[in-house]
Order: C-alpha cells, then structure tokens, then sequence
C-alpha cells in the first residue's frame, strides 16, 4: 500500500501520481465515496503501471457544486484558496461572484479576486469596475490586477499560488485560459502525459484536473465552474458564508431569523447603517429564497 494523489478522475478510471511523480492508472475499490481531483489517496499496485485506490485520506477541503438534479457532488478536493477572476469585459456579474465567495466561506479556504485583462482598463472601464470590486475590498478579499496579454501582475499572482492548491473560477470570457497558459507555461507537455498515461487521447483537458506549478503548488483546472451552481445549503448556514455578517449573526431579535423581513434584524440594520454593503444583503436574500425554493420543490 502507498499514498497517491488524483490527479484527475475519468469515472471508472483514474490516474494517481505516487510519491515520485510517476502517474499511475487506477479503479476504485467497490464501496468507497466518490474520489475527486486532488484526493490523497492509499492505493496498491495490481499490475505494471495500474493499481486499485483502496482508501481515501480525510480531506480538509471539498469543493462542491450541484448537478443537474440540485444533489451536491464533489467538484474538487483539498483546495487551499479558490481565484475568482474576473474582468472590465464581460462585466463582472456580482450575483456569481457572491455564490464563489460563499463557497470559499463554506469550504474554509482563502480566497483570491483577479481582475484579468487590466490592459483593458481606461477612464471610463475604471470608474464602473472599481466600486463593483470595492464590496470586496472592505470585507478584506485581496484583489489583484492582472494582464495574461503584457504579462503584468503574473508575479503577484505566481506568488499567491505558490504553495498552495489552488482552483480557479470565473465567467466565460474572463481570460482564465489565458491565465493558466501563463502560470504553466508547459502546459501542453503536462497534457500530453496524461493522454499518454490515461490512453484517453486529447479529451483529458475537459475533465477536472491538477497540475504542478514550476514554482510549488498546484493548479485545478475545471471546466466544470463555469457553469457553477451552489449546492444545497442549510437555510440557518447561508449566513455563515457572507463573512461580514459575522459580527451581527446572534444580535437579533428572533433566535432563528432568517435576515429577511424580520423585526429586530441586526443584520439589515448593519446594512442601513452601511456597516455591510446592502447589494450584498439583497444576494443573501436571493439565494436564501433560491435555495427554500428548491428545498419545498425536493420535499
């Protein structure tokens, strides 16, 4: 028996990298949960160059996101810090920001914003994206300002992932291929091995996967967070993930208010008062009926 990491997972098949960097393809043992890009994994070889994964090491992360019948299913596992990249075009859309956000709150990780395509800023771009970003500013997101074209921000960005496991989300067309083209620069020769080893041929870059940064860490690439839904969380939760309404949770009237209409909401009086932004209160409220919607809809 040896450790492994899985480094992407095809449904039967798998492959795992072993302590020495050599990628090994594996199936599952019958009765284990389902195994995720970056599981740590205790696995044993079978035959030359395949192997059975028998147990899976407890994870301090799970990314999940929900499928096409609103069940949560892991996404990704073991994530330090989750990038949300955005760009002056197309426009940020907030509401997708808040779900990421709420999922790295979740999920206990970091959290990184990348404004990609900096080179497109001017006057005019600067003045609508600035107080779009500011939100989360003040609630102490770090935000970076990045140009996968001139190359301008990639040390700050490469310095932020090194070390660390790290997934990257955003809207289409927000330049994250770009971004990854830069961070792995050998990206093509890393793909290359995983068709080699998989025997799956080119179709391995549209399957959630890991792959090495040259300065340490490591970079999920998945296909699958464009078009992110927040799986199903518990009502009395949801406020847990928006982390600036923290200091007001436990303050109001009702034990069990929701932070909706209620008399007496710490909250919402936060957000009159402008301690916590009121765009961010009103996202709160469209998942929260979002997600009572879907929970009567499975009753």
């Amino acid at each position: 028996m040896q450790p492994g990491l899985v480094i992407v997972n095809y449904g039967k098949n798998m492959l795992v990298e072993d302590a020495t960097g050599k990628l090994h393809r594996c199936v599952a043992r019958r009765g284990l949960e389902q195994i995720v890009c970056g599981d740590r994994v205790d696995w044993q070889t079978t035959t030359t160059g395949a192997g059975v994964v028998e147990a899976i090491a407890e994870r301090h992360s799970v990314l999940l996101r929900a499928d096409g019948n609103r069940a949560a299913r892991p996404l990704a596992a073991n994530i330090d810090q989750i990038v949300i990249v955005i760009a002056p075009e197309p426009a940020p859309d907030e509401f997708l920001i808040d779900k990421y956000t709420v999922t790295a709150e979740l999920a206990h990780t970091e959290l990184l914003i990348a404004v990609n395509k900096s080179d497109l800023l001017n006057s005019a771009t600067q003045y609508t994206i600035e107080p779009r970003i500011a939100d989360y500013r003040n609630i102490g997101y770090p935000v970076l300002m990045t140009s996968a074209l001139l190359q301008t921000g990639m040390e700050a960005l490469t310095a932020s992932l090194t070390g660390k496991t790290s997934i990257l989300m955003g809207q289409s067309g927000v330049g994250k291929s770009s971004l990854i083209n830069r961070l792995l620069p050998d990206l093509d020769v890393a793909v290359g091995k995983l068709s080699e080893a998989s025997g799956m041929g080119k179709h391995t870059t549209t399957t959630t996967t890991l792959y090495h940064l040259p300065h340490g860490g490591a970079l999920i690439d998945s296909p699958g967070v464009r078009d992110f839904h927040l799986e199903q969380i518990p009502a009395g939760e949801l406020a847990d993930g928006f982390r600036e309404f923290r200091a007001s949770l436990g303050e109001c009237r009702f034990n069990n208010c929701q932070h909706m209409s209620e008399p007496g909401c710490a909250v919402a009086a936060a957000a009159e008062n402008g301690t916590i932004s009121r765009r961010r209160l009103q996202s709160y409220r469209q998942l929260h009926v979002t997600h009572a919607r879907n929970h009567q809809h499975d009753q």
